[in-house]
């Protein structure tokens, strides 16, 4: 068994939790009644040509890190985050290794005017429902943990409730199966989901792969400005970012310093290349 099916296990019988307590129906009237989602593909596409994307992470725990930060106000962080010139609210709202909730993501989308991610491993329409009625104006869908005819579906739920999807990938078929399913924000994330261990080099490999008119986003191993460069030079319009952020001491200044260096290396390539 792999590092993601263990976790995919753990959430699977937690959403069964919150479905016996609230029904689907229940969900679905709350998520139509909430505020109309905002453009994440704008937001994340708008650094194009000028500056990287952030794409900034409320995250207290990782299966390859353990514990990452105490973060006792997700709002004020967010808060500082946007502060900072952060593109979209990343909240981690998975309990058993990632020690988040869906607590978090209402104080987040609460105390911030960006769109917000709610960064969990969807394996059940249940969950965008459940975003949604949250205020998350984003979900993630991983590749690895769908069938193509899943992905296609939950894709498809999200443009209907006005939302958008980050797909995430990890290898070449991943890619080609996220760009046939019609996705138009996709991460490319360079942890292996095997391992954990961080290979950087993948990002470039990958980011190739993707169409012109794509978000393309860098997931994991940003430390700092280096590497957003490096992910920018490759190919890469947004980056994700949490370990380095939480942990820092001024995260607005990291997101300030991360877009700025992004951004140059950005508009030192041949822009039609990246879309």
């Amino acid at each position: 068994m792999t590092v993601l099916d263990d976790i995919i296990d753990g959430v699977r019988e937690d959403l069964a939790e919150r479905r016996r307590a609230l029904p689907l129906d229940d969900v679905r009237a709350a998520a139509l009644a909430a505020p109309a989602p905002l453009d994440a593909f704008d937001a994340l596409g708008a650094g194009r040509g000028g500056a990287v994307a952030v794409i900034a992470e409320v995250k207290r725990s990782s299966p390859s890190k353990g514990a990452l930060a105490d973060i006792a106000d997700p709002a004020a962080l967010a808060a500082r985050y946007e502060q900072g010139g952060a593109a979209v609210i990343s909240v981690l709202t998975e309990q058993r290794r990632f020690g988040g909730s869906l607590a978090d993501l209402d104080a987040v989308r609460s105390a911030v005017a960006l769109p917000v991610l709610r960064k969990d491993f969807t394996v059940d329409e249940y969950q965008i429902w459940e975003a949604r009625a949250h205020g998350a104006d984003v979900v993630l869908l991983i590749v690895a943990a769908l069938t193509d005819e899943e992905l296609g579906a939950f894709l498809a739920l999200t443009a209907e409730l006005g939302m958008h999807a980050i797909v995430e990938t990890h290898t070449v078929e991943e890619v080609r199966r996220a760009v046939a399913a019609g996705a138009v924000i996709i991460g490319v994330n360079v942890r292996n989901l095997k391992t954990l261990d961080i290979h950087r080099e993948v990002f470039a490999e990958l980011a190739h792969l993707v169409p012109s008119g794509t978000v393309v986003i860098a997931e994991s191993g940003v430390r700092d400005a280096a590497d957003v460069a490096d992910y920018a030079a490759g190919g890469a319009h947004a980056v994700l970012v949490g370990e380095a952020l939480v942990r820092h001491s001024d995260p607005a200044a990291t997101i300030g310093e991360f877009t700025r260096v992004g951004g140059a290396a950005w508009r030192a390539l041949d822009a039609p290349a990246h879309g």
